[in-house]
């Protein structure tokens, strides 16, 4: 090769890119809810619960933004950010798209905190995807990311409810009792959502279902 060529080529080879870490360490949190008081403390609400939980365990605070309200914690040199949409639930894809887009997180990073009938109070279970169950959260999720490859943190709210009656039961208030059993579950949702940060879904799955 001339002289003159290697030259050129040496110029005009491009830089080796490096992997955008600020990125791949980055966490999307979303906790499902309804705004408004008239909502706090219900079962429906169980995910904002549980955000709140780890923001207040770090001293975060939060701050009403676009679709969302949202805050930022750091564990292990990864950073979670966040959210608790300001949608409501049956629109909660639309925070949920806008704010892996809007903080550049892969979907894999991705992990949303609900409620579940079908587990009683206080359990939780972690699943990397599957169906919405006829959630009307993960409904609008799925519509919106147009695929279900998302994880999901499930917290049991029991199902103590005659039929015909499971709006009025996940929009109302825990029981006393209820509220006994959830709380301590509630750290160890946090523990578990920093744990799929840092060690991973199926480590996490292994090390908390069905505990």
């Amino acid at each position: 090769m001339k002289i003159t060529n290697l030259i050129a080529s040496w110029f005009n080879k491009k830089p080796t890119e490096k992997p955008n870490t600020q990125v791949a360490n980055k966490y999307l949190i979303a906790g499902l809810g309804n705004v408004g008081a008239e909502y706090e403390g219900t079962r429906h609400n169980v995910g904002f619960m549980v955000v709140d939980a780890l923001a207040k365990t770090n001293d975060a605070k939060w701050t009403l933004e676009r679709h969302a309200y949202r805050t930022e914690v750091r564990c292990k040199g990864r950073t979670l950010v966040l959210i608790k949409p300001t949608t409501y639930m049956n629109l909660s894809g639309k925070a949920v798209r806008y704010w892996l887009q809007a903080e550049h997180i892969d979907q894999a990073n991705l992990l949303v905190v609900l409620d579940d009938i079908a587990l009683e109070v206080g359990a939780l279970r972690m699943k990397k995807q599957g169906s919405d169950g006829g959630h009307n959260g993960l409904t609008d999720i799925d519509q919106a990311l147009g695929n279900n490859n998302y994880c999901r943190l499930r917290v049991g709210v029991g199902h103590n409810f005659s039929r015909g009656q499971q709006i009025d039961y996940v929009l109302g208030q825990f029981s006393t009792e209820e509220q006994a059993i959830l709380q301590p579950r509630i750290d160890t949702a946090t523990e578990m959502v920093k744990s799929f940060a840092t060690i991973g879904a199926d480590r996490t799955m292994n090390l908390f279902n069905g505990k």
